[in-house]
């Protein structure tokens, strides 16, 4: 930054340098002078200074003004005044320099007065306004429960507290696990502007440790850290399946500690731990829990990570529900919903699989292995994700379910699903006078993809193939094509059963080869990579809504992923409103009936918590009308989409 080039008529927004008195330095603020500046250091900022020789001379008459002794900083600011009138040079590097200061969260105001108690220093580092944040836990009160108040967790959370301020003493509470806690604050609401004589809830912080593993959880009411605990407990002893050491005696120091902080930042109105962290993978808009572990070679690990706990008791646990509208969203919450600890499903990991010519993840599911496919890694981690969490909601609920990052996302995979099966059922049953059959050959192919992925299977993998495509119907402005690829019959073989290596339902006829050309390149890389693979997971375009990008490169023509899969978005609303015409269905929210297991409705939770969305497969449209193509098959759709086995995969024929 250069300060001594500021205009001359900047404005100061705080009535010049009079405004200066409001405010003082930090607590804790450290500087490094520079030749040419200065580098100052606060709690979780830093802020580099950068001009002209002088620019250190005027840091330190400026610093002198925002010291913390009031009697010196006003002479100083007494002085800065008559030395810089309004207009001059001199006044707009300085005001300069004092709005970098708060931009930077580097000053805070003198009118706050100084935090009292052992977190003074602390408070007067971080909070906004200190004195008022020391108040509040002065006027507050803890209890520290557990089933042994006398043993060393429960100690060391209750001296944690005191030593901040917070007057803690420790209780019997029978009902709670070995190894568990529960921090509850309760006192006269202490936030900034509150009342002083009105009671505040009580807030209330879970700890537990175990077996080498233990948990802080978000700051709720007393029955929400308690939901908490009892699901992270249960996660967490599923999840370990190693045998650690001897227990680390600092774990217990750790978590407790760190509850401790949460509950007092929680009081004081500061901002919680979890968001000091600068953790990019944290999601916005969602709580966040303390996973501490015992590492093999004996060391600790904490880290924050997303809690998309699955009961919601408190108010602000239930927002507004926020769909999933890009794909880098959607891959952002993946590893929320897969975490090791707190999440709800495998992680999908390449692993040793192959990613050319298309990429595999795999991932498990009960009963065995799931292995995705598609044109990219990430794709693949999508659609692997969405059929895990079907697999998993549709186990013990009568008729399918679809799961999709977003409602369009969901509400295409459902569509395709359903009109593919229909179509596929129409195909076999019909005779060649009642299809509308669309040529296609590689060699009138127009769009790049197309012939790109029929090359890749019948050149590169050498598999002897043929594809149908038929038009399927009209509606919406746009046309729906349905494409199969199948194994070519030899006369050892007339009378069988063709067999499908993939089938597609797009708006085009190219896409439609396209998708199903590259279902049969994955199934066909499956069988011979993960032959071990229990289900298998084509790609589709429903994802190109998701993955399209804002602005393409100049050089990504339609022979590119991402150009490709734009042109499809940009064709998908005129296709999902054919498909419901042609369906006579219209995919409705889903969720778990009361009865259900408790991790279908966690899985069901999380999924929303998340932005993503659970359709129910086969809900009749409202005044729905069949249009040309597949009439609606009666009762629910159980295909399980295009190009995936209704059965368990066993492997390359």
């Amino acid at each position: 930054m250069t300060v001594d080039q500021a205009a001359p008529d900047t404005q100061d927004v705080f009535d010049a340098l009079d405004s200066l008195g409001r405010w003082r330095l930090r607590p804790g603020v450290s500087e490094t002078v520079l030749h040419n500046g200065v580098h100052l250091r606060g709690w979780i900022t830093s802020l580099t200074l950068e001009g002209g020789d002088g620019l250190p001379v005027l840091w330190g008459r400026l610093a002198e003004a925002l010291a913390a002794d009031e009697e010196r900083s006003a002479a100083a600011r007494a002085e800065l005044v008559r030395a810089a009138p309004a207009g001059s040079s001199l006044r707009g590097a300085l005001l300069t320099l004092i709005g970098q200061l708060l931009d930077h969260d580097l000053l805070v105001e003198r009118s706050g007065g100084e935090a009292g108690g052992g977190a003074g220093p602390w408070l007067g580092a971080m909070a906004d306004r200190p004195a008022a944040a020391g108040a509040a836990l002065a006027r507050s009160q803890a209890r520290v429960l557990g089933a042994h108040p006398d043993s060393p967790l429960t100690r060391t959370a209750a001296r944690a507290l005191n030593r901040a301020g917070l007057r803690a003493e420790a209780v019997e509470a029978a009902d709670l696990p070995v190894g568990q806690l529960l921090l509850v604050a309760s006192g006269h609401d202490g936030s900034p502007g509150g009342g002083q004589g009105r009671e505040a809830e009580e807030r209330a912080v879970a700890v537990g440790v175990r077996a080498g593993l233990g948990f802080a959880t978000p700051v709720g009411s007393v029955a929400q850290a308690r939901a908490d605990a009892e699901a992270l407990a249960g996660r967490l002893h599923r999840q370990r399946t190693d045998r650690p050491a001897p227990e680390h005696p600092a774990l217990p120091v750790l978590l407790a500690s760190s509850a401790a902080q949460r509950l007092v930042c929680a009081v004081a109105g500061v901002r919680d731990p979890s968001a000091e962290a600068g953790d990019a993978r944290l999601l916005p808009g969602l709580p966040t829990v303390l996973i501490a572990e015992q590492e093999p070679s004996g060391g600790l690990r904490g880290e924050y990570r997303s809690w998309p706990g699955p009961a919601l008791v408190d108010a602000d646990r239930v927002r507004p529900r926020a769909d999933v509208r890009t794909l880098s969203e959607a891959l952002a919450r993946i590893p929320v919903l897969t975490d090791r600890w707190a999440g709800v499903l495998d992680e999908p990991d390449p692993g040793v699989l192959p990613q050319l010519p298309a990429a595999l993840v795999r991932c498990a599911v009960a009963g065995g292995d799931l292995v995705s496919g598609g044109a990219r890694a990430d794709l693949a981690r999508l659609e692997a994700v969405c059929r895990a969490a079907e697999l998993r909601l549709g186990g013990n609920e009568s008729g399918p379910v679809v799961v999709g990052a977003g409602l369009e996302h969901a509400r295409g995979r459902a569509l395709r699903r359903a009109v593919d099966r229909e179509a596929a059922e129409g195909m076999d049953a019909v005779s060649d006078d009642g299809r509308n059959p669309v040529p296609w050959s590689p060699e009138t192919a127009r769009h790049p993809q197309a012939a790109h992925w029929w090359s890749v299977l019948v050149g590169r993998l050498g598999v002897d193939a043929e594809v149908s495509v038929d038009r399927l119907g009209t509606g919406g402005g746009a046309d729906v094509f349905g494409a199969r690829v199948v194994r070519r019959q030899h006369r050892t073989a007339v009378g069988a059963p063709p067999e499908l290596l993939g089938s597609a339902v797009e708006a085009t006829v190219d896409g439609a080869v396209a998708f199903a050309a590259l279902s049969a390149v994955v199934r066909v890389q499956a069988a011979a990579d993960a032959p071990y693979a229990r289900q298998l997971v084509t790609p589709s375009g429903a994802a190109a809504m998701l993955a399209r990008s804002a602005e393409l490169a100049p050089w990504e023509d339609s022979g590119w992923t991402t150009a490709w899969l734009a042109e499809a978005a940009g064709r998908e609303p005129g296709l999902q409103e054919a498909l419901t015409g042609l369906t006579g269905r219209s995919p409705q929210p889903w969720e778990p009936s009361p009865g259900a297991d408790a991790d279908v409705h966690a899985l069901w939770s999380a999924l929303r918590q998340c932005g993503f969305t659970v359709l129910s497969a086969g809900a009749d449209a409202p005044n729905a009308h069949t249009g040309p193509g597949p009439r609606s098959a009666p009762g629910p759709a159980s295909h399980l989409g295009p190009g995936t086995r209704p059965t368990p995969m066993e492997g390359p024929r």
